[in-house]
């Protein structure tokens, strides 16, 4: 027969057992009342995070926030890059999306605002920068230069051999963002060019103008020789950059130089990119200005900046460099 005290202490370990598995099931975690409490950690004595944040430049402490993005927005992208380097604080103001809209809206102000706005978002993510970079463009701000040279026999008297020259000559391209561009053929070299093409230019400089329409990477353009018989001048271009938003670099794909007549052009101002859409590439207009598709002089065109026309290498001589490779 089973005692009292033994029924007791069955029950009593009983009891026990069943708590302790619902210790183990159940964990005390106290950590858990903490979340969605913000504890802000405390900082060692005498470290630099107790004390107060002071800007130490001398030009954060003096120039306000509003100011320093005021001369942001007057600056150039190509100047904002350089500028994004200088510090941390200038690097994060410069990402902001109003200086790349209104450098891209100035791009590619030809397709108009709304076109833009819905390659941007189909394209580009909806980010101005991103457009910038990726985006083909052609730049305005220095020339499009293509260096071409050839060898011409000369001629000396009273010798055996006859001489061999080294004849060196340029084509500059100047684009504007609103679809005019400006082309001069020349010996001259870049430093003494980039003066005169502009459109306040005279005749005498022999600088052309004429229209020009871009997609995606492809460029034509035509301008109009005057004269008594008017040529039309014909390029097509592709445009490529050495690096991510450079567009420095632009292959002549095509050159043609063709008749138009009399009646068919007003003058030099007239769109003749419009007139000459859609002409194949021996067709011409005026039978007594044959269409001529030049094979000759198509280096690629590379570009110079105007803050650096006096230290490029393109003004060195032939006999210091008689060729240059784009790349």
């Amino acid at each position: 027969m089973t005692s009292d005290y033994a029924l007791k202490l069955a029950a009593e370990l009983e009891s026990a057992s069943r708590l302790r598995t619902a210790q183990f099931l159940v964990t005390q975690r106290p950590w858990l009342d903490l979340y969605g409490i913000n504890v802000r950690p405390v900082a060692p004595f005498g470290s630099a995070s107790r004390k107060p944040f002071v800007d130490e430049a001398l030009i954060h402490r003096s120039l306000p926030d509003e100011l320093l993005f005021e001369i942001f927005s007057r600056m150039t992208p190509y100047t904002l890059g350089r500028a994004s380097c200088v510090c941390r604080k200038w690097k994060y103001t410069i990402r902001n999306p109003v200086f790349w809209r209104n450098a891209c809206l100035k791009a590619w102000q030809l397709n108009g605002v709304a076109e833009n706005y819905k390659i941007l978002q189909s394209n580009y993510d909806g980010s101005w920068r991103k457009m910038w970079l990726l985006r083909p463009r052609l730049r305005s701000d220095g020339l499009y230069v293509s260096r071409n040279t050839y060898i011409r026999a000369g001629v000396a008297e009273w010798k055996i051999t006859n001489p061999v020259h080294i004849v060196c000559y340029f084509r500059y391209l100047r684009f504007y963002p609103s679809g005019r561009f400006l082309y001069k053929n020349s010996s001259q070299k870049v430093k003494d060019v980039a003066k005169c093409m502009n459109f306040r230019t005279s005749k005498v400089d022999c600088v052309f103008s004429g229209r020009y329409g871009l997609s995606e990477d492809k460029v034509e353009a035509a301008l109009l020789y005057p004269g008594l018989r008017p040529t039309v001048w014909r390029i097509r271009l592709r445009l490529r950059g050495t690096t991510a938003g450079a567009n420095n670099r632009m292959d002549l794909l095509s050159l043609v130089t063709s008749g138009v007549n009399d009646n068919e052009v007003s003058g030099p101002d007239e769109d003749i990119l419009g007139l000459v859409e859609g002409w194949q590439e021996d067709e011409t207009h005026n039978p007594d200005v044959p269409a001529v598709s030049h094979k000759k002089g198509l280096t690629p065109f590379v570009f110079v900046p105007f803050d650096e026309v006096e230290t490029s290498v393109l003004n060195l001589p032939v006999d210091k460099m008689d060729y240059f490779v784009p790349g």
